[in-house]
């Protein structure tokens, strides 16, 4: 009988799954603690943990197998050296997001090729001004974009650029979608591609590779015309070398969901600055299917876990994702 637990905080959502799993799969022993030492108590005879286990509690969990993360991008140090090291497999709900995020950054790429935040600037200031776009039309049956991280939400956002027309590239170091209509290349090849793209589009998670990636090199190597998107993690990109970039002219224009500090602190240059769109990390809020989709991958897997399947989604620890 395997043993799964479901880690602390619980809520009626836990319950309600911990039910459901049990329902559909009675050999399960699912336990639900509410305190650090009820996860202590039964962590040294558990088979699987839906959540996390920190260094403190790995060294008990001598039987630990497969360890479910809620997260597809977690917070920095779930993968710890000893996590790392541990034969646990880990797997992640990747692929739950696909469609909404891809759907948020098409409202950046649209937004920024129409000159849509000039606009909304003379709207606030009740300015009838048909020259407030600052910067070039983009017409997207004509425009390039590079998107860094052609995973789950880079091949669906793939798709809807091919869908306007536009040219799409990719980067990306495990190519595990079928897509061809995008020009696919290694990220070694980022730097040379960097000058082709009017969009930028990051997609990347958070590793100890793209940490900072989105730099004052790169952002120079992009075109004084083209825009930047990210929507991965606010980690890969250093702040303070993007606002320069805007300021100088580097490059035209940002629209980010994600950011190096969050909140954004209330000083910074990016509230003000012109021709960027900012969103408080909230592609997928109110998405109301997210939830059921991150549920159905832990059945999924606890079923084949129990099973002796492969299971769903599984990590390269060492990289993160």
């Amino acid at each position: 009988m395997p043993k799964l637990i479901m880690m602390p905080p619980q809520n009626a959502e836990s319950q309600d799954w911990a039910h459901r799993i049990q329902t559909e799969l009675p050999t399960y022993d699912i336990v639900l603690p509410t305190t650090a030492e009820e996860v202590r108590q039964h962590l040294p005879d558990a088979d699987a943990v839906y959540g996390w286990v920190s260094p403190e509690q790995l060294p008990l969990a001598g039987n630990l197998r497969w360890l479910q993360n809620p997260a597809a991008g977690p917070f920095p140090g779930y993968y710890y050296p000893a996590l790392i090291e541990h034969p646990v497999v880990v797997c992640n709900p990747r692929g739950i997001y696909n469609d909404h995020i891809a759907q948020h950054i098409m409202m950046f790429v649209l937004a920024l090729a129409r000159g849509l935040p000039y606009y909304m600037d003379a709207q606030r200031e009740g300015i009838w001004d048909k020259d407030a776009r600052k910067h070039g039309y983009i017409d997207l049956a004509q425009a390039t974009a590079l998107i860094v991280g052609v995973g789950g939400i880079g091949q669906e956002t793939a798709r809807r650029c091919d869908a306007f027309g536009m040219k799409v590239i990719g980067v990306d170091p495990r190519w595990e979608y079928d897509v061809p209509f995008v020009e696919k290349h290694e990220p070694a090849a980022l730097d040379a591609l960097l000058p082709r793209a009017d969009f930028v589009i990051a997609t990347t998670p958070h590793t100890p590779e793209t940490e900072g990636m989105w730099n004052k090199n790169r952002f120079a190597l992009m075109k004084r015309t083209a825009y930047f998107i990210n929507i991965g993690r606010g980690k890969t990109m250093r702040l303070a070398e993007l606002v320069a970039a805007l300021t100088h002219g580097n490059i035209a224009g940002c629209g980010l969901d994600v950011f190096e500090v969050e909140p954004l602190p209330a000083e910074s240059p990016l509230w003000q600055l012109p021709n960027v769109l900012l969103t408080p990390h909230i592609a997928v809020k109110d998405a109301a299917n997210v939830p059921a989709r991150r549920f159905e991958i832990l059945l999924a897997n606890a079923r084949r876990f129990a099973a002796g399947e492969p299971l769903r989604n599984v990590v390269n620890k060492a990289a993160w994702y």
